[in-house]
């Protein structure tokens, strides 16, 4: 059958995890896969980035919904576990799950507001898409999807390794032009007796300017 959209596959999800046990991802990624009885070439199917499957890409947009809405949560990075409200959300039996059905919850409303906060929150609430200019459908739908980006981007640096998300903070300060142009201007330590440093930069041809690193890959503030 064809890859469904990110709503389709809201409902089967969350009754894959209704029985309340801690799943990761992936296991819901290959679950919807089965469910949906895609082929080999439907798995296979990549977004044109090429960094993501179709499929994957969706149950990561309806895993968000889902959680913006409070009806699962992630207890450890990369894992999903059904929450008590969305236990009571299959209790009613619906025939689906969807934003519509999703916007009885004022986190998922927050949320929405949140993605499109640069826009008046009045003037979305009464256009319908079908009312809204092309530029205003266009600008609408950037903000959803960027919002929605950057979510999934912070989800996947927090679930990454240590030494990646290290490599990650030096080539971001070089992205930023730290070291200027020199080559080999900058590099991650090795994650073992780092003595606490994560990165070097050198500033200077002669290494006399020298930027020293310390990522902390953290939720609260570090000592």
């Amino acid at each position: 059958m064809p890859i469904p959209d990110y709503q389709t596959i809201m409902l089967p999800l969350l009754q894959h995890i209704e029985n309340g046990e801690i799943y990761t991802f992936n296991d819901c990624v290959e679950a919807m896969t089965v469910h949906f009885a895609l082929d080999e070439e439907e798995r296979k199917s990549r977004l044109p980035s090429g960094q993501s499957t179709y499929m994957r890409n969706r149950v990561g947009w309806a895993k968000t919904y889902l959680k913006k809405a409070g009806l699962l949560e992630s207890p450890r990075r990369g894992t999903v576990k059904i929450t008590a409200r969305g236990k009571g959300v299959l209790l009613e039996g619906p025939e689906g799950i969807d934003n519509e059905l999703l916007s009885r919850f004022s986190d998922f409303l927050e949320f929405k507001v949140k993605s499109n906060e640069q826009e008046p929150v009045s003037r979305q609430a009464i256009l319908s898409p079908s009312e809204r200019t092309p530029d205003e459908q266009l600008s609408y739908y950037y903000k959803q999807i960027h919002s929605q980006l950057a979510d999934e981007i912070l989800e996947q640096v927090k679930s990454a390794s240590p030494a990646f998300f290290e490599k990650m903070v030096v080539d971001l300060l070089v992205a930023m032009g730290y070291g200027g142009d020199l080559q080999g201007n900058a590099e991650a330590t090795s994650y073992s007796n780092d003595g606490g440093i994560d990165g070097i930069i050198k500033e200077d041809r002669l290494g006399l300017d020298t930027i020293y690193i310390q990522a902390k890959r953290w939720e609260q503030s570090v000592q």
